[in-house]
């Protein structure tokens, strides 16, 4: 038994030389492909911010659009991205008119230009503006 005991106390003398030897690491399972994931992408609410008969201020947004589905009449602007928006305080009128086209501007080329030599009804956001003060005076009595 004492001979057992010496040639077995010198392995376990030093510790580190045991715990040293060897080393593990994590490891992580192969995970399957997926496919048709989520995108999770948020929408952007586009089309008609006010409705006809409405009041609205100057700079207020009227619709939005990615096609040309609505165009600015009276009073009313068009912005790059095809947003339009009230130039001048009032109430909001929209109508069908029989178009009346601007064929060189880039967007109505992307968007009618198959329509050039026909016909074609749309909608058009338009602004009354509010009356003016009728208070004036004259000159001559200042």
């Amino acid at each position: 038994m004492n001979l057992v005991c010496t040639n077995i106390r010198p392995i376990f003398q030093s510790p580190i030389n045991l715990f040293g030897a060897s080393v593990r690491f994590a490891s992580k399972k192969t995970g399957g492909s997926t496919q048709n994931t989520h995108t999770k992408v948020r929408p952007k609410h586009r089309g008609w911010k006010v409705q006809d008969g409405h009041r609205v201020e100057a700079g207020s947004i009227l619709a939005t659009q990615r096609n040309l589905r609505f165009h600015p009449g009276l009073n009313v602007g068009f912005g790059r991205n095809g947003t339009l928006f009230a130039i001048v305080p009032g109430r909001v009128v929209v109508t069908c008119e029989k178009v009346d086209l601007n064929w060189t501007h880039t967007w109505v080329q992307r968007c009618h230009g198959l329509r050039q030599d026909k016909e074609f009804y749309k909608k058009y956001f338009n602004i009354l503006p509010d009356k003016q003060h009728q208070n004036f005076k004259l000159i001559d009595q200042i």
